[in-house]
């Protein structure tokens, strides 16, 4: 096996994919993982912590970027600035990746544990939100509540987007569904 490749990350990534939609993720093992892309476990444990961070890895990334968007997008009220900031992760969601999101998010509702991952990595970004939004001077109750309505916002925009038959990019789809929960609480829309 090679001592180093550039995409060792990469074909670790795709070959837990294929395996975890192949043989479930309890079923797959580190081993086989590393095996499939042609690799050492040495090398998996060098890009990842365990096998579930292959499908949780891009989310300290997708965290980082949103809070700093928050920072950056133009004052308006604390729901407005959510999802202004939202709407930049656009970058993070590309068309080229919504095949191996979809597959993921497969992956994940189909185990329990893996769900509460991902509910636990949500939380962790509601946090990091309401404090980027408390920074730009928004009182810490309605920045709790503007972030809680900003992620259902980005769990359904995220849920669509995902969808290999669903044709609008990132922006348009968070645009779409935040007008719908301002219909559903009877709000005009902007």
């Amino acid at each position: 096996m090679a001592r180093w490749t550039p995409d060792a990350r990469s074909r670790l990534a795709k070959a837990a994919l294929a395996l975890y939609i192949e043989r479930g993720f309890e079923q797959t093992t580190v081993a086989e993982i590393a095996g499939r892309a042609g690799l050492t476990e040495r090398t998996f444990f060098r890009h990842f912590a365990d096998k579930r961070e292959v499908l949780f890895g891009g989310s300290a990334v997708l965290e980082a970027g949103l809070v700093a968007a928050v920072a950056e997008v133009p004052d308006g009220s604390p729901l407005e600035m959510m999802v202004a900031a939202l709407e930049t992760a656009g970058s993070f969601f590309v068309d080229d990746r919504r095949a191996w999101a979809g597959q993921r998010q497969g992956v994940i509702e189909a185990n329990t544990s893996l769900m509460e991952r991902e509910l636990i990595k949500l939380r962790a970004l509601g946090g990091a939100l309401t404090g980027a939004l408390v920074r730009r001077g928004v009182p810490e109750s309605a920045a709790a509540l503007a972030t809680q309505v900003g992620l259902v916002v980005f769990w359904q925009a995220f849920g669509r987007w995902c969808r290999a038959d669903h044709p609008a990019d990132w922006g348009v789809t968070v645009r779409q569904v935040h007008a719908e929960v301002r219909a559903v609480v009877g709000a005009a829309p902007d």
